[in-house]
């Protein structure tokens, strides 16, 4: 259940971040306007408190199926062949959540602390100036790759968890399990590349 509300989020933080693409003088405004509606609207922070146990719910609870899991197999097996049934991605979604856990920290200090505490500018209509704090981020090269690695152990978490889930939740109806495979693998590429594709678009439009 974590899970997918944090797939709910990341569509949602999508629909946002392509407001980068924009001009700039639109997506200056509307990008400012919406992270200032993202940050003040009272439902949405009651929502913003709902995502921030569920990562931290979401992290201890893979811990912890990791360990149990790691402890039930009583080590490595002596005639393990278990990369022929499983997916490398599968096999290593304690490493992906990790990295992207370690990400998470970074984006955190860097977008959300700033514009919370950092002595941020305000544009012409008011609003903190969060678009040009992006922008001068996405201006590091090594910014932009970290964001590229970052959503590529995304992408591969996405792959087996997305679908994954509705098994755990039981909600996994045999006919239907072919589409659903197709649904998971779609909202996947959707996610990780227009992630991917925003740093990059702003490195070289205001950058190269």
């Amino acid at each position: 259940l974590t899970g997918l509300f944090l797939c709910l989020f990341l569509i949602v933080h999508l629909l946002g971040n392509t407001q980068l693409l924009l001009p700039a003088d639109e997506a200056i405004g509307k990008f400012n306007g919406y992270s200032k509606f993202m940050t003040g609207n009272p439902i949405i922070k009651i929502v913003s408190y709902a995502l921030y146990a569920s990562i931290v719910l979401h992290a201890v609870y893979a811990l912890v199926i990791t360990l149990q899991n790691r402890q039930s197999s009583g080590g490595q097996y002596a005639y393990d062949q278990r990369e022929k049934t499983s997916k490398w991605y599968s096999r290593n979604m304690g490493l992906l959540g990790a990295v992207l856990l370690l990400y998470l920290v970074i984006h955190m200090k860097d977008f959300w602390y700033q514009y919370k505490w950092g002595n941020i500018p305000l544009d012409e209509a008011g609003n903190k100036d969060l678009y040009t704090i992006v922008v001068e981020a996405y201006g590091q090269w090594w910014y932009v790759l970290l964001n590229v690695l970052a959503f590529v152990a995304l992408g591969y978490h996405l792959l087996h968890g997305f679908f994954s889930a509705f098994k755990s939740l039981g909600a996994y109806p045999p006919r239907l399990s072919k589409l659903l495979y197709f649904f998971s693998v779609g909202l996947t590429v959707l996610l990780t590349a227009g992630f991917i594709v925003i740093p990059i678009y702003v490195y070289f439009k205001f950058h190269s």
